[in-house]
């Protein structure tokens, strides 16, 4: 039983931290109830990171670069523990789409763990987004 208990935690890098995040997802979802927008439910993350003394950045900037020069910038809604990439939705369900978005983000941002929490319906959809390559590592936070 121990074994597999630390199979399924190697499978999920950073396990306690989006454990949390979710459950303040959940506390939202509970409290807000689903059908707004995704600006409400972003920044009603904060208030409950804030209140549950999770560590946390809304809307940091990052450089998308190609050939070495940027080109544009990422903006993702929210990073929490300096470790999880936080993107909320109001989708009707999570698709390939959108996850391969999310490796787009950990690549440009350098991070291995990304949520998606979709708000839409009652009961809350969410996917962990783990990237499998860390090669590509580069961290600009200057």
């Amino acid at each position: 039983m121990n074994r597999r208990w630390t199979q399924m935690n190697a499978d999920y890098p950073f396990k306690e931290e989006t454990d949390a995040i979710i459950g303040c997802a959940f506390a939202v979802l509970n409290d807000l109830g689903h059908g707004y927008h995704e600006k409400p439910y972003e920044n009603s993350l904060v208030v409950e990171f804030e209140y549950r003394g999770i560590p946390f950045l809304q809307q940091p900037r990052f450089p998308i670069l190609y050939r070495e020069k940027q080109v544009s910038e990422f903006i993702p809604d929210l990073i929490a523990f300096d470790k999880v990439i936080v993107d909320t939705k109001v989708i009707e369900r999570i698709t390939d789409h959108e996850i391969g978005q999310m490796l787009n983000y950990l690549k440009v941002i350098g991070l291995p763990v990304g949520l998606i929490l979709n708000f839409k319906n009652a009961k809350l959809e969410f996917r962990r987004v783990i990237s499998s390559h860390q090669n590509f590592i580069r961290r600009n936070r200057d």
